[in-house]
């Protein structure tokens, strides 16, 4: 078949593992670190939050947050990411990823901060504060996700690609495990300078005045790590792949890589114009090529992570709700507010030490080795298995002696979420689809996403309630109980599984012969019937 490969990209393509790899890994992968701490954090501090501005004198229960305040203050940072992942990704394939990604992190900064900020002492007045500024957060947060994606597959070589990738998304996972360090040292800290008894012994007391700081600590912690990064991200060049297949300067290109590489490239103008004047590499978004080509494609990205985060976020923002249910975290009357806060960061903390964290990790090791669509159906079928196995005896898990059980498996469902689809629903769409489209298609597969997480922020809360009212939160009607919304989930995971077969295998290939961005009008066909790279549909 005939190349047209820019030398450029096949240096890039080619090239051994060396250190400008390692400093985009950390430069992007700090952004994530970010990113999961602050999507993750608001579950440490929401029952604090309830029994903060939500007291009421004489309650056998303390203060939760209602229904609808639960809702907006879980989901509206996943409704601002949603948007953010949208407008970022068109954005980064029209102005370019390195325009854009400070503009995210400067975003992330200021409203982290914010977030701990609010206007009067009113629960009307905090909550509204905290939402607007949670929802511009999201929105910061959802530029991350094409942006990175996108700069990383395009610096990688193609031997390690899905590794580089998966590094830069597992820091989710030191995100999480961050949030949950420090919401432990910070309410550790607070509990032993102000000692309180528990709600049950004397209510008023149980909730110190100085507990209005440990939820705004927590919060604004998480501008730390995006400033640290913002003069790297800064420094970075233009990747290649944009500066010459989109923006169509190849002296810049082999400029910037020349030094980036550290050899002499050739600025091959004359290459870049055929490539960039050839019909099939001009087709649009909502072209019928672009159908025929990735649509399929599209659909299987879009539904896998949609489906994905259902599930994934459900567990993560209401594991505490679950482990409340089991007993495996006290009851919220035995307690005092910030010591509550402490058991619920413990257990999010081992969980993500225990399952989350090297599940990300056995990703990067092996999706060079296994692929990426042999790690996502595996992930699928095991979240399904694991989340049938907790829910059908449900009954046996609640049971005291039964309940570090129930802990371990739950755990699993994690690990197989991250050695899993949570990965790499993250790494395929920045691989699969031409450098004009990649920001904004990933875009459209995260925000798909996001609107899985939405459902599974709104729709677990009140699902998982008791179908008992007298034993239902404050507010909230009667809803389908925990094992029931197990079983939900298991079967979102098993129609992740189907939908896992639309999703073409891109392990060891270089990004244009995937996207057929320099070969002849056969290479797509090639892509789409060669076995060992996607399967039959």
């Amino acid at each position: 078949m005939a190349r047209e490969q820019l030398a450029v990209l096949n240096a890039l393509d080619a090239a051994k593992t060396q250190w400008y790899h390692f400093t985009a890994i950390v430069i992007a992968g700090m952004g994530f670190f970010t990113d999961a701490y602050d999507l993750f954090c608001i579950s440490l501090v929401t029952k604090l939050l309830g029994r903060i501005y939500y007291h009421v004198d004489g309650a056998p229960k303390p203060g939760t947050l209602p229904p609808n305040v639960a809702a907006a203050v879980n989901g509206v940072a996943l409704v601002g990411t949603l948007v953010g992942q949208l407008f970022f990704g068109w954005l980064g394939d029209k102005m370019g990823r390195k325009k854009v990604y400070g503009l995210t992190l400067i975003l992330m900064v200021v409203s982290s901060i914010a977030s701990g900020l609010s206007f009067g002492s009113s629960a009307k007045g905090v909550i509204a504060t905290l939402c607007f500024f949670r929802f511009w957060l999201g929105f910061g947060i959802g530029g991350d996700y094409p942006l990175s994606a996108t700069i990383m597959s395009e610096y990688a070589n193609k031997k390690t690609r899905g590794a580089f990738i998966a590094a830069v998304f597992a820091m989710q996972g030191f995100g999480i495990l961050g949030g949950g360090i420090v919401g432990l040292i910070v309410s550790a800290a607070f509990d032993h300078a102000y000692k309180a008894p528990a709600y049950s012994v004397d209510a008023a007391a149980s909730t110190v005045p100085q507990a209005d700081y440990v939820w705004r600590i927590i919060l604004m912690f998480g501008a730390i790590p995006a400033a640290l990064t913002y003069y790297w991200r800064m420094k970075m060049p233009e990747t290649a792949r944009f500066t010459a297949l989109v923006a169509k300067k190849a002296k810049q290109a082999a400029a910037d890589m020349s030094k980036v590489l550290n050899m002499d490239l050739e600025a091959e103008e004359d290459k870049v114009i055929k490539i960039s004047t050839d019909r099939k590499n001009s087709f649009g978004l909502f072209s019928r090529e672009f159908l025929k080509r990735h649509g399929l494609h599209l659909l299987g990205t879009t539904t896998t992570w949609f489906l994905l985060d259902i599930a994934f976020y459900s567990q993560n923002l209401f594991q505490k709700d679950i482990f409340t249910a089991i007993g495996w975290i006290p009851k919220a009357a035995s307690m005092n507010a910030i010591h509550e806060v402490y058991k619920i960061a413990r257990a999010q903390t081992l969980i993500a030490l225990c399952s989350t964290v090297p599940g990300y990790w056995f990703t990067v090791a092996l999706i060079d080795i296994m692929g990426r669509f042999a790690i996502q159906l595996m992930g699928f079928f095991f979240m399904t298995v694991f989340m049938f196995a907790l829910a059908i005896p449900y009954h046996h898990w609640t049971l005291e002696p039964n309940r570090i059980g129930f802990v371990i498996m739950y755990s699993l469902t994690f690990f197989f979420a991250n050695f899993g689809p949570n990965a790499t629903t993250f790494v395929v769409p920045a691989e699969i689809f031409p450098a004009r489209l990649r920001s904004t298609c990933h875009g459209i597969s995260a925000a798909s996403g996001k609107a899985g997480a939405i459902i599974g922020a709104f729709g677990f809360l009140y699902a998982a309630q008791s179908t008992d009212p007298a034993k239902t939160d404050a507010g909230y009607p009667p809803g389908i109980g925990v094992r029931y919304s197990l079983i939900m989930l298991g079967v979102i995971n098993f129609f992740g599984m189907l939908f896992t077969l639309l999703v073409p295998e891109s392990k060891g290939k270089s990004l244009e012969e995937l996207t057929g961005e320099n070969g002849d009008e056969n290479d797509e066909k090639q892509i789409q019937m060669d076995p060992s790279r996607t399967v039959p549909i």
